[in-house]
């Protein structure tokens, strides 16, 4: 068998692992590594394992940015280093735990990015032979760390050797084939791999290895299939999570039943069976929350989350993100909790003195002087605490939390600093994959952010393109892209034609099919609510929305829904929106930008309906009570009707 890659035989390890418990345990590190020149027995093709030059171009292209080093690879004679025990603890431990911020800093702090392929071909290889709940996690875990913790490169490589060692691994996992080309096809899917890795590796194994069975059966078996993203995101139970509203209100659930009865121990089971670890600060920042509005409960709280904590339920960081989340959100508190700031200091110093709360790892509440010049250190904060921001955001989606703490970032709207967070969301989103690069013009178009201050964001952009392009070689193409996408969201109808097609540049309208026009997506929504107010199921109408891939675009479905009660005075209409609010599928930006259309075209609809404006008064106090929309939105006198 061959070590390049870092296998060591069972008999060697034994060997290994007795030198090391006879050695000093103080004279040597675990994690030393010795480097040596590649193997001999190494393939003679310069260029397998990776693309072959001529191929660069970037995420669209993938050449240069999977150019990889393969000159050195780890000793496995060092008796100080046991790279398969190191990945094998780290992957038991994400999968009893489902924790992938803990997994991400456990990587992090090996300090051994340059083997992170051997992880890659590990995970994978551990959840070929486990279940269908750890193969989902597996490829969950992949995409969360694919570009932020693992370097592209070295997702690819890592690849390379699941391919190159398909042999080995059929003999214990005898449906190797079918379950290593789904998770290949998975890696393409979710854009970790370019379609043309499958083309290369064909061409670079021998004819008769498994490894080209796998490739073929992820081409022909699944990449070829018709609908084949939503077959292979779902074939392990994938595509079903919750939404983050959903588990938000789940913890004021589980939060308020507790004060009520004191019962630690449902409690902490009901928080286990969320089974959101990497989401555990938000339990921590909701319930400091709640102790500091329910003076009475404040002991019974705090309480709990000890009992989580010394129980391991909650760990350090997430204890700490979530009292850190608390600190850069006091400002805000204050207008609802008075003397917010003293209240979480005293919480703070009661966890610290009972030993659950690492204080010394908190900023202080305290503002301290600052050297230097204002303006400079406020940015340097400011670009740190945003990109914290978007980082969060690209995992959980949640664009009013966003808002939230953008407001509290920049409670005093400049707009130097939202330029900044315009050219930091940007930057960030290209040099990751469509998804992200489709988050990112959501968010853009979702904030609202002044026309000035998108202009000058842009501008950042566009006069630090020459630094960006040598990370991001088609940053010319993806800037073009998101500048177009911006006009275009901002007055979609007045660039109808380039509108169809950069509406849908990275997936909005559908990924089974070439896109729709915005006509198309018109026509759709109304036929949806004329087959749901002739008797069809509300979730069947909300799968149909949630469908059409264009989150950006819902503020249309708020718009027919309101005038069609209006017009017909369907309550069971109304029970449609409320569906949608309630779920998390239509944002409060979108019900007010729904809202806003109707309020404008209320002069024609009162040419059909005399009572339209009456009604509609009714239905914006009646919103506002539901929570739809936010209690600054009026009805304004309508303007002229549009053309």
């Amino acid at each position: 068998m061959e070590y390049g890659d870092g296998f060591v035989s069972k008999e060697h390890r034994d060997l290994a692992r007795s030198a090391s418990e006879s050695a000093d345990p103080l004279s040597v590190s675990p994690l030393q590594i010795s480097i040596h020149p590649k193997s001999a027995n190494s393939r003679n093709s310069p260029t397998y394992g990776h693309p072959e030059k001529g191929g660069s171009g970037g995420r669209g292209t993938w050449g240069g940015l999977l150019e990889v080093d393969d000159s050195h690879s780890l000793d496995p004679n060092d008796p100080n280093l046991d790279s398969n025990e190191n990945a094998t603890i780290i992957v038991e431990e994400y999968f009893a735990t489902d924790d992938i911020v803990s997994t991400a800093n456990e990587l992090r702090e090996l300090e051994m990015s340059g083997y992170h392929y051997y992880f890659v071909k590990k995970l994978v290889s551990m959840a070929m032979d486990r279940d269908d709940k750890e193969k989902e996690m597996a490829a969950v875990l992949l995409s969360s760390l694919y570009a932020d913790i693992i370097d592209p490169p070295q997702v690819y490589r890592g690849f390379c050797k699941l391919l190159e060692a398909a042999d080995d691994l059929i003999v214990d996992i005898p449906d190797t084939v079918d379950v290593l080309a789904l998770f290949i096809a998975r890696a393409v899917v979710d854009d970790m791999l370019p379609p043309a890795f499958l083309k290369k590796q064909m061409a670079a194994l021998p004819e008769d290895s498994k490894g080209v069975d796998v490739i073929k059966r992820a081409e022909k078996g699944y990449l070829a299939a018709p609908h084949h993203a939503e077959i292979i995101e779902r074939r392990w139970g994938g595509g079903m999570q919750k939404t983050v509203e959903d588990v938000k209100a789940k913890i004021d659930n589980l939060l308020r039943e507790y004060v009520v009865s004191g019962d630690k121990k449902e409690a902490c089971r009901c928080i286990k069976d969320l089974k959101v670890p990497f989401f555990h600060h938000e339990i921590v920042k909701r319930t400091l929350i709640m102790a500091m509005e329910r003076k009475q409960a404040e002991g019974r709280l705090l309480d709990l989350l000890k009992e989580a904590s010394e129980e391991g339920l909650i760990n350090s960081s997430q204890t700490s993100k979530g009292f850190g989340r608390m600190i850069d959100s006091v400002d805000d508190l204050s207008l609802d909790i008075p003397n917010a700031g003293r209240i979480l200091q005293s919480l703070i110093s009661k966890a610290a003195s009972e030993g659950w709360l690492s204080a010394s790892s908190l900023k202080s509440l305290v503002p301290t002087p600052r050297k230097g010049s204002l303006q400079d250190d406020s940015a340097k904060i400011f670009k740190l605490k945003a990109q914290s921001i978007i980082q969060e955001y690209f995992l959980s989606g949640d664009i009013s939390e966003v808002g939230s703490c953008l407001g509290s970032e920049n409670n005093a709207f400049s707009a130097e600093l939202n330029a900044i967070f315009i050219k930091r969301l940007i930057t960030l989103a290209m040099d990751r994959k469509n998804r992200e690069k489709e988050m990112a013009s959501v968010l853009l178009s979702s904030l609202c952010f002044p026309s000035d201050d998108a202009v000058i964001g842009f501008i950042m952009l566009i006069e630090s393109a020459d630094d960006t392009a040598l990370d991001n070689p088609v940053v010319v193409e993806d800037l073009a892209m998101f500048l177009a996408r911006a006009v275009v969201d901002e007055s979609s109808l007045k660039a109808r034609l380039s509108g169809e097609r950069i509406l849908r540049c990275w997936g909005g309208g559908g990924t089974g099919s070439p896109g729709w026009a915005i006509e198309d997506v018109k026509d759709k929504v109304g036929r949806l609510l004329e087959e749901f107010e002739s008797g069809g199921d509300i979730r069947e109408a909300c799968r149909c929305i949630k469908e059409l891939s264009m989150p950006f675009f819902h503020h249309e479905v708020v718009k027919k829904t309101l005038v069609a009660i209006i017009e017909k005075k369907n309550e069971k209409l109304w029970g449609l929106l409320d569906q949608c609010f309630s779920s998390g599928l239509i944002t409060t930006y979108q019900m007010m930008k729904g809202f806003g259309r109707v309020a404008e075209s209320l002069e024609d609809l009162v040419l059909d309906v005399p009572d339209a404006e009456k009604q509609f008064t009714q239905h914006v106090e009646r919103a506002k009570l539901a929570g739809w929309l936010d209690s600054s939105f009026c009805l304004t006198k309508p303007g002229p009707a549009r053309a």
